[in-house]
């Protein structure tokens, strides 16, 4: 099993950047045998898939946040981090980071709050 804790969120103004943190703990071989995405879901919206680190470092972006958000891992801390940049009112939502391997199966974090005011 895996347990992630997300940190990170707040309150920033249009344009500017927050970085969020992944955290896993448990019981797992290893880190880097793990994909992490972080999902985000709005006030009213369905959660959508955001960026994805695969544990050799493929990643993927959903387009609302390619070339503003960075998806990177640090697999000695067993932490994936979200580096959000240019960040608009539109990405106010609660983030949150998904883990999944074939050993451990999926978890999700309990998710931060990002508030982005215009």
């Amino acid at each position: 099993q895996v347990q992630l804790v997300e940190s990170g969120g707040g309150l920033v103004q249009a344009g500017g950047s927050l970085r969020l943190s992944c955290a896993a703990s448990g019981n797992f071989a290893r880190f880097n045998l793990i994909l992490v995405r972080w999902y985000r879901q709005a006030p009213g919206e369905q959660r959508e898939s955001i960026a994805t680190i695969t544990g050799n470092g493929n990643i993927a972006y959903e387009v609302s946040v390619k070339g503003r958000f960075t998806i990177s891992r640090d697999n000695a801390k067993n932490t994936v981090y979200l580096q959000m940049n240019s960040l608009k009112p539109d990405d106010t939502a609660v983030y949150y980071c998904y883990a999944w391997s074939s050993q451990t199966g999926g978890a999700w974090g309990q998710g931060t709050l990002v508030t982005v005011s215009s």
